[in-house]
């Protein structure tokens, strides 16, 4: 009997946990720019075109392309994310830092501190970053009525059940809470090919 209410128990947790579950999206490499850099790269003022609206309100796809240039290799036609920031990054996964040949910290998005440096190019025109090349933390972006739904609170790290083709427990998951935010989980190509990510697939905190 006490096996059977364990079970119940269970089942009755997971539908619980589900009933507060969100979509979980795969993250591919990008660049985010500032204004000195994009002064740098397409000419002094040049504005960035927007040509599609991403789920994170007021960020988006732009049409430029750049090239991002390691030790070792190179990505060309690399896309850039805006708005503009005050500091310029480089997001990519882990098999991508192999390619460019650096060691690069997974980092969540604007720790880049001791981080490794890379170049931008566009054209003739190149950038050296002294820093800013990051793996980034897999996170969870979260309204205040969601967050405190699932009993969390931001900067909580937790882990995560993505109900993909090949489901998968996904540990160390930062939580940022913010008025600001649409409840989204952000997981890089790596960590999406790992769980056979799909669109619409979605993911619940395990408690």
């Amino acid at each position: 009997m006490d096996h059977l209410n364990e079970i119940i128990n269970e089942v009755v947790q997971r539908i619980q946990s589900q009933q507060h579950s969100f979509e979980v999206e795969a993250s591919g490499r990008h660049v985010h720019l500032s204004r000195k850099d994009i002064d740098a790269l397409f000419g002094p003022g040049y504005q960035l075109t927007k040509v599609k609206e991403l789920s994170q309100p007021g960020q988006y796809v732009c049409k430029e392309r750049i090239t991002v240039a390691g030790p070792k290799g190179l990505f060309q036609n690399v896309v850039i994310l805006g708005p503009e920031r005050a500091e310029s990054q480089v997001e990519v996964s882990m098999t991508d830092t192999r390619i460019l040949g650096s060691r690069v910290p997974v980092r969540e998005s604007g720790k880049t501190e001791g981080t490794p440096g890379v170049i931008l190019m566009n054209g003739e025109s190149a950038v050296q970053l002294d820093k800013g090349l990051i793996v980034a933390k897999r996170h969870i972006h979260m309204t205040p009525e969601d967050a405190n739904k699932n009993q969390v609170v931001n900067g909580q790290t937790v882990k995560v059940r993505v109900e993909a083709s090949r489901p998968l427990i996904f540990d160390d998951v930062v939580v940022r809470v913010s008025p600001d935010f649409a409840t989204y989980m952000h997981i890089d190509y790596d960590e999406a090919n790992a769980c056979g990510l799909n669109k619409g697939d979605r993911g619940y905190i395990c408690k």
